[in-house]
C-alpha cells in the first residue's frame, strides 16, 4: 500500500509524546516533591543496573531547546504529563508556584512554536506522600486526583485544549500494585483490586471535572492494549486467550463505556466486590470524547493448569522464533489494525486516537548519524495498518509516536531507546535519527 499523509485527510493530528518522570529530571528542584518513581528507583534493585529519573533528558532545564527541535522537524502536536509532585508537592494541599511556572512556560513556548499540548494529568508519578496513606489502594485517592485535576485544569485549561485523563491503568496498578515491578512495589491481588478500581473511578472523574470546567475541552483517556491470539485452534487456547483479553484490554475501558466490569468472562474480577460501593457502577461511566490506544505488539495465549485464576500463561515471543524489539515485544504490524477495530466497536466515544507508538532498536551513534531502519520500519508499517483501520471506517484521528527523545524507560532504565531523537546522557547532547527525520518528511505540510 502506498500513502501519504494526505491519505490521512487534513485534520489527522501527528504528534509525539512524552512523560514527565522519565525527561524531565530536576527531580528535588524548585520545590517539587517527591514521586513514586523517585522513591522506587533510588531504592537499591528495583531497576536496571540501579538507574533513575534524577537527571535524565534534563527537559526541566532544557525544555525550550528541545521544543525548538520539535518545531524544526514540523511536529505540531506534543503529548506530554504534569508532575502531581511538582505541582503539589505533597499531593494535597498547597500548590508550588514554580511548579506551575514551568509548565506555563512549556505551554507557552508550544504555542509560540506553532505546537499544540495534548496534556496528560497522570502518567505513573503519585506523590510519595499519598503513597504514604496508601495510594491508589486508599478510596480517599479519588478526592486527591479531583482536586489535582482541578488546579491544572484552572491553570492551563485557558490555553490547553486537549486533555487525556490516565496514563494506562492497568499498567501502573498492575505492575505496580499486583507484580511490585513498578512503583511503588506492592504485590498482591488484594492491593490490585483496590487500586484499580479507584483508578476506574478516577477516570472517569477526572473527565467529568474537565468537562465541567472546560465546556470547549476534547477530553479523552488512555489505555494500553495488546492483540491476543490463541496458541492453538483448541477450544481451552482459545478460552484462555478470550480470559487475557478480558485483564489486558477490556478491564478498564468497559466500565468506562457504562458496561460495567467484564465479570462474566472472568470469574478472578468477582473480587472487584470487595470494594466496589453502591452507586460506584454509574461513577465509573462517562463519555469521553475520544479514547486513546497504545498498542506495541500481539501476546500469544495457551491454556496453562499452572497459572491459578486465569488458567492462561503468555508464550514468549522470544520462544517463538519472531522478530522482537530490543522490549522482547514481537514486531507485528497487524495488532495495531486488529485493536483499533475492536476499540471502536465501543459506541459511547466519538473517537480514538493512537496515543502512543513506537520501537526500541539498539541505535549507533556514527560520524553524527544514526541509521535505524528497523524503528523507520516498524512506523510505517504501523501507520500503514492505522490508514487500513481508518479506510475501514473507524473514525481514527491522531497517531503520535512515543517518543520523541530516548529516555528513563521505567524498571528497564535507559538501555531500550525508544527515541526519533537520540540522548547522549552523559553530555545531553541531542541527534535527530534517520527515523525523526523520516517521520518529519511525512508529516510536513508540503509533502
Amino acid at each position: 500500500m502506498n500513502f501519504t499523509k494526505d491519505s490521512f485527510g487534513p485534520n489527522f493530528s501527528w504528534g509525539v509524546s512524552t512523560a514527565a518522570y522519565q525527561i524531565e529530571g530536576a527531580w528535588n528542584e524548585d520545590g517539587k516533591g517527591p514521586s513514586v518513581w523517585d522513591v522506587f528507583s533510588n531504592t537499591k534493585g528495583k531497576t536496571h543496573k540501579g538507574q533513575n529519573g534524577n537527571i535524565s533528558c534534563d527537559f526541566y532545564h532544557r525544555y525550550e531547546h528541545d521544543l525548538s527541535i520539535m518545531q524544526g522537524l514540523g511536529i505540531r502536536n506534543y503529548r506530554f504529563s504534569l508532575s502531581w509532585s511538582r505541582i503539589i508537592p505533597n499531593g494535597i494541599g498547597e500548590v508550588n508556584t514554580k511548579g506551575i511556572d514551568f509548565y506555563n512556560r512549556v505551554i507557552d513556548t508550544c504555542l509560540n512554536y506553532g505546537i499544540e499540548p495534548w496534556i496528560t494529568l497522570y502518567h505513573w508519578d503519585l506523590p510519595h506522600e499519598l503513597e504514604k496513606k496508601g495510594g491508589w489502594t486508599n478510596r480517599e485517592v479519588i478526592d486527591w486526583f479531583a482536586n489535582f485535576v482541578q488546579v491544572c485544569v484552572s491553570h492551563f485549561g485557558g490555553r490547553v485544549k486537549h486533555w487525556m485523563v490516565l496514563n494506562e491503568p492497568l499498567v501502573f496498578t498492575g505492575a505496580g500494585y499486583f507484580l511490585g515491578i513498578h512503583a511503588p512495589g506492592k504485590k498482591g491481588l488484594k492491593n490490585f483490586f483496590a487500586a484499580a478500581h479507584h483508578a476506574a473511578l478516577c477516570q472517569a472523574e477526572g473527565g467529568r471535572i474537565v468537562r465541567s470546567m472546560l465546556s470547549d475541552g476534547h477530553i479523552g483517556t488512555t489505555f494500553s492494549c495488546s492483540s491476543i491470539h490463541p496458541f492453538s485452534p483448541s477450544k481451552n487456547d482459545e478460552m484462555a486467550a478470550k480470559r487475557v483479553d478480558v485483564l489486558l484490554n477490556r478491564l478498564f475501558v468497559e466500565p468506562l463505556a457504562g458496561l460495567g466490569y467484564p465479570v462474566h468472562d472472568l470469574k478472578l474480577l468477582q473480587r472487584f466486590e470487595e470494594v466496589v460501593k453502591d452507586g460506584d457502577e454509574q461513577k465509573l461511566a462517562f463519555d469521553m470524547d475520544f479514547i486513546g490506544i497504545q498498542n506495541y505488539t500481539r501476546e500469544i495465549v495457551a491454556s496453562s493448569r499452572l497459572t491459578p485464576l486465569i488458567w492462561a500463561k503468555v508464550i514468549e515471543a522470544n520462544k517463538r522464533k519472531v522478530e522482537t524489539t530490543e522490549m522482547g515485544w514481537e514486531v507485528y504490524p497487524e495488532s495495531m489494525y486488529e485493536m483499533l477495530l475492536k476499540f471502536s466497536k465501543y459506541k459511547n466515544f466519538k473517537e480514538i486516537l493512537v496515543t502512543e507508538n513506537g520501537a526500541a532498536f539498539p541505535d549507533i551513534l556514527e560520524n553524527g548519524v544514526i541509521r535505524d531502519v528497523k524503528r523507520k520500519d516498524f512506523l510505517t508499517q504501523k501507520i500503514q495498518q492505522v490508514l487500513r483501520a481508518k479506510q475501514s471506517g473507524v473514525n481514527v484521528t491522531g497517531y503520535f509516536v512515543w517518543s520523541f527523545t530516548d529516555n528513563f524507560e521505567w524498571a528497564e532504565g535507559y538501555r531500550p531507546r525508544f527515541g526519533l531523537v537520540h540522548v547522549d546522557f552523559e553530555t545531553q547532547q541531542r541527534t535527530i535519527k534517520d527515523s525523526g527525520r523520516w517521520f518529519s518528511g511525512f508529516i510536513r505540510d508540503d509533502s
